[in-house]
């Protein structure tokens, strides 16, 4: 019997949902960073094994929303919890549950999709704090199953799979095994340029910037792809700290960028990082879909 769905990969910011789905697929599809809200779309990343396929959907972190590529996220990531057969909670190392928990657990509770809770970040606690955690969801009475996972140190995923497994309905092999997401390379590529930025800017500047891939070629006499790209921000002072004194910042989000890039695309690359001012750009809807957040 083969088994297969769809598990949406649901949390507030920053409690390493991009990391555990890398660590599973095995491959760097979505990007991290210690900013929260670093994903931005719903991007579906697939793990197929030899009686079972299973297609994540790494949603954006809920938060409250204050404009509107942020209204966008959270839109993104509570449509994603009708469509899938089961939901995958994922939470942190945090001793309470938080306001951004309880807002969550509050939007799952009453659907009837099988849920998992997975506790991130136990590399972290101490003695008996996971215990104080586990009890303190366990009064929800809504998981099926609860479990401990350190993303960054693969822990416990083996566990997790093997619960995800068997709570998976009957069906079909929706994507080929070797087929490990949906999203064309443009997309990743232009997620890794994002990725670097914000690593590398300071707090005020990461949230508003995208990445739009104007050029994607490769070279017919060598083994090279020419890529060029811009980095879209909202103000120029914004700008200026992208491109850094003597261009040096985005010279480091650019050799940084490469060497991803390279890995994934499995050749040499040229790449020709542009920054562009458009002003206030999250707050524009038709600029917000331009760059594919629709």
């Amino acid at each position: 019997m083969y088994k297969s769905g769809f598990a949406s990969i649901i949390g507030r910011p920053n409690v390493g949902k991009s990391t555990l789905l890398n660590q599973i697929i095995g491959e760097k599809i979505t990007i991290i960073s210690n900013k929260p809200q670093t994903t931005r779309n719903k991007i579906q990343c697939v793990y197929t094994e030899d009686d079972f396929q299973v297609v994540f959907l790494d949603t954006p972190g809920v938060h409250k929303p204050k404009n509107k590529l942020g209204e966008y996220m959270v839109k993104v990531a509570k449509e994603s919890l009708s469509e899938v057969d089961m939901i995958v909670m994922m939470t942190d190392n945090s001793l309470k549950i938080g306001a951004g928990d309880k807002y969550i657990l509050n939007e799952i509770k009453d659907i009837k999709t099988p849920k998992i809770l997975v506790i991130n970040k136990i590399d972290k606690l101490k003695d008996d704090q996971l215990d104080i955690i586990i009890d303190n969801y366990k009064k929800y009475n809504i998981f099926e199953e609860i479990i401990p996972i350190s993303a960054i140190n693969n822990f416990g995923i083996d566990k997790l799979l093997k619960v995800i497994k068997n709570l998976l309905p009957e069906g079909p092999q929706y994507f080929p095994e070797d087929m490990i997401t949906d999203q064309p390379e443009r997309f990743i590529i232009s997620e890794i340029i994002r990725e670097k930025a914000l690593l590398h800017l300071s707090q005020e500047v990461p949230h508003g910037i995208a990445v739009d891939i104007e050029r994607i070629r490769k070279r017919e006499d060598k083994d090279i792809v020419d890529i060029n790209a811009t980095i879209i921000c909202e103000r120029n002072s914004h700008k200026g700290i992208i491109i850094g004194k003597n261009g040096r910042m985005l010279k480091k989000i650019g050799k940084d960028a490469r060497h991803d890039i390279e890995k994934l695309l499995g050749s040499k690359i040229f790449l020709e990082l542009w920054v562009k001012v458009n002003k206030n750009w999250r707050e524009k809807e038709n600029i917000v879909k331009f760059f594919g957040y629709k």
